[in-house]
């Protein structure tokens, strides 16, 4: 057994079946997905501080994105003199660049873990799944037989790949998750500051035209982007078993919370009611 097993994927998945164990037995229906349900709550709680530190220096660096914007159109030319300026900027305004991709780093392993455990938990179809599973548990927690797989309606089992024996119905499932990464990477691009008679930033003229070209090319791959991940994640879920796209819409939920929390609805504001649209 190696080092990533024993101090991540053990761990979870006797928490996962603890929380299992104690919902079946008072007759919880759906026991094991309430148990992802729990398990994924305890373990995105876990990682809101990191995840509030990556989001606020996300959050910092967009703020001064027209101070980086002018120091390119004054220094640009001279690369040691730009990037002293900048560094100068940063240590102003108290921003580490480098704070926002730290913590992302860290979660990394635990995603991994949470995933292999949720795989390894809907794998009933395995001949020595209960063998497999109990050979990591505690003592305690050991499992006579497969847990029940139904909750809501559905088998945390089953694929939506499986939709012409199971139903159209499941056919929801990757279209709820990837509306709902739609939603968070939607949140997550920065709604536009610009105000109308705001002066913009003084640039020299043989600049503008390469800035203007730069500046729409970025939004056009971050439009594109926003895009391109919800259907890929919703791709996914349309092979994955129902029992991983439960843990990925309870994850992603609790994110578009706390970035509404931390920094507001983002590019996402305009659309939402006036007493929603939180300003930061």
């Amino acid at each position: 057994m190696n080092l990533f097993d024993l101090i991540l994927i053990n761990p979870f998945l006797n928490i996962l079946v603890f929380f299992y164990q104690i919902l079946n037995s008072v007759s919880i229906p759906g026991a094991l997905g309430f148990a992802i349900i729990l398990l994924t709550i305890i373990i995105r709680m876990a990682l809101w501080p990191l995840t509030s530190v990556q989001l606020k220096s996300s959050q910092k660096m967009a703020a001064l994105k027209p101070h980086l914007d002018r120091i390119k159109a004054d220094h640009g030319h001279d690369k040691v003199l730009h990037q002293q300026e900048v560094s100068k900027l940063y240590k102003e305004h108290g921003v580490n660049p480098m704070a926002g991709c730290l913590p992302l780093l860290l979660q990394m392993p635990v995603f991994i873990a949470l995933y292999q455990v949720l795989l390894k938990i809907v794998e009933f179809d395995k001949a020595d799944f209960l063998s497999g599973i109990n050979s990591r548990l505690l003592p305690i927690l050991n499992l006579d037989k497969a847990p029940q797989t139904s909750f809501l309606g559905f088998s945390l089992a089953d694929k939506p790949n499986q939709w012409q024996q199971l139903g159209f119905w499941i056919l929801l499932i990757p279209l709820v998750t990837g509306l709902l990464q739609y939603i968070q990477s939607k949140m997550m691009a920065p709604a536009s500051t610009a105000k109308r008679g705001e002066p913009a930033v003084t640039s020299k003229p043989e600049k503008i035209n390469e800035k203007q070209g730069l500046e729409d090319s970025m939004a056009q791959m971050q439009t594109q982007m926003m895009l391109i991940m919800p259907l890929m994640i919703a791709f996914f879920s349309y092979g994955f078993p129902v029992g991983l796209s439960l843990y990925w819409n309870t994850f992603t939920v609790i994110g578009i919370i706390q970035q509404y929390i931390i920094a507001g609805p983002g590019a996402l504001g305009k659309y939402l009611p006036k007493q929603w649209q939180k300003q930061n």
